[in-house]
């Protein structure tokens, strides 16, 4: 009997049985009716009983889940419920979604016809790493009469890891093929280094760089043919991720740590695609999570791995023992792309020796944020004098920023300045932009 639940449709019956003993009071020729549907309601809670109860697998169900949950993006949960009753079915489905969705009043209903399947679906958007855990699923079954409900449990138990951003990556991937990043993708750059590989010799078309024509082959050939030339793989890019306190502020949900281990996927996706390898660590007090620079297949999922479980530590980050060991473990002139945050100028005058000693040896990029409640205040109307002393503090800010990237640039150190929710598109076009330019 533990899984019998009565309906709130039996209680509205009782309620008019009620109503109608108290007219009895007053009209006692009203008593003998109130017997009498007082008897049908009860008799008819046991046929819907004996309904709903009759054989052990009325309904099966089972909950699909994805192998993974991707952090920061739609994740779907498909449930499949079969009706083996002879008769349309009403069914609540309630679902023991894990405790970091805080979602306490999940509930989906529908009607399933006679022996028919019914698949739905709903979406679970997690904002941070780690284990997630479902409890059971439980399908409330009530017939055609609707007074009594039969409750089935099933997956009593299942655990979900939440790795860091992949859904998008195959978006990201075709993207960087056609070149249709944000803002008009990326700008066709006439190439300045000698970085790119010999191909194969082609037959001129129109659009080709007459550059390239191969004046010995056309004479053969007695027509224009052109040197065809790829971009040079196996190219070093190596992603440093800053855990420390400054990369615990939080936007839309989550914090700029996992919007930088996001964008690291992404772009290590990018990389590889590209025949580059792809290489990362983390740092703040210490480093930690290296992988080394590699393209072999299982790359992407090494990546994956070491910053499945990555957590900030609140402590400020030692840029001085990140020079050391990329000094030590990158012996190789590299693109390095440092995930970081600055908020003032004196904030990077403190580590800004160690970054032009990386710089040195490696082209440097240094990836950092926006503020997005400061380009509010910025691009506000103010209407009071609160407003304007406000939007003169946000500017004051978005100065400092400017002047960031004024210093790094002094010393040859590259930058991108970003909102979070523009991250991975933005790293990607910088890379793809060097790429393009040759100067690694």
């Amino acid at each position: 009997m533990k899984n019998l639940y009565i309906n709130t449709r039996f209680f509205f019956a009782l309620i008019g049985v009620g109503i109608i003993y108290v007219f009895a009071f007053f009209f006692p020729f009203l008593m003998i009716v109130a017997h009498a549907l007082l008897l049908i309601s009860f008799l008819a809670v046991m046929v819907d009983y004996l309904l709903v109860f009759n054989g052990k697998e009325g309904v099966l169900s089972q909950r699909i889940l994805p192998e993974k949950l991707s952090n920061g993006d739609e994740n779907p949960v498909k449930v499949d419920i079969k009706n083996n009753y002879r008769f349309k079915i009403h069914v609540k489905v309630i679902d023991e979604i894990p405790f970091q969705f805080q979602k306490r009043d999940f509930m989906i209903e529908k009607s399933i016809e006679e022996g028919r399947n019914s698949f739905f679906q709903y979406v679970l958007e997690p904002k941070e790493r780690g284990e997630y855990s479902f409890g059971a699923l439980n399908i409330f079954v009530s017939s055609p009469l609707g007074l009594v409900a039969k409750r089935f449990t099933f997956q009593k138990d299942a655990m979900l890891p939440s790795y860091p951003s992949f859904i998008h990556l195959r978006k990201y991937e075709l993207m960087a093929l056609q070149n249709e990043f944000l803002l008009g993708g990326i700008k066709k750059i006439r190439k300045l280094g000698h970085t790119m590989e010999f191909e194969q010799i082609k037959e001129y078309v129109p659009g080709d760089d007459v550059r390239t024509i191969n004046w010995k082959a056309t004479s053969k050939a007695n027509r224009l043919m052109v040197n065809q030339f790829q971009d040079e793989k196996a190219q070093r890019i190596f992603m440093l991720i800053d855990k420390g306190r400054t990369m615990k502020m939080p936007f839309n949900g989550l914090s700029l740590l996992d919007y930088s281990i996001n964008a690291t996927m992404a772009l290590s996706h990018i990389i590889l695609k590209k025949g580059d390898r792809a290489g990362m660590m983390t740092f703040s007090k210490k480093t930690e999570n290296r992988v080394a620079a590699d393209n072999k297949s299982g790359q992407l999922k090494k990546i994956s791995e070491a910053l499945y479980n990555v957590k900030t530590d609140f402590f400020e980050s030692d840029f001085n023992r990140l020079y050391q060991d990329v000094k030590f473990s990158l012996n190789q002139r590299s693109l390095v792309l440092l995930f970081t945050n600055f908020e003032t100028l004196d904030g990077l005058n403190r580590q800004l020796k160690y970054l032009r000693g990386i710089a040195k040896n490696h082209l440097l990029v240094v990836v950092f944020f926006k503020n997005s409640e400061i380009q509010t205040l910025m691009h506000k109307n103010p209407e009071n004098m609160q407003e304007i002393y406000d939007e003169i503090v946000a500017e004051k800010f978005e100065f400092e920023k400017k002047l960031i990237i004024q210093e790094l640039r002094k010393y040859g150190i590259y930058s991108v300045y970003t909102l979070p929710e523009n991250l991975n598109i933005d790293v990607i076009n910088k890379y793809l932009e060097i790429k393009a330019r040759g100067i690694l």
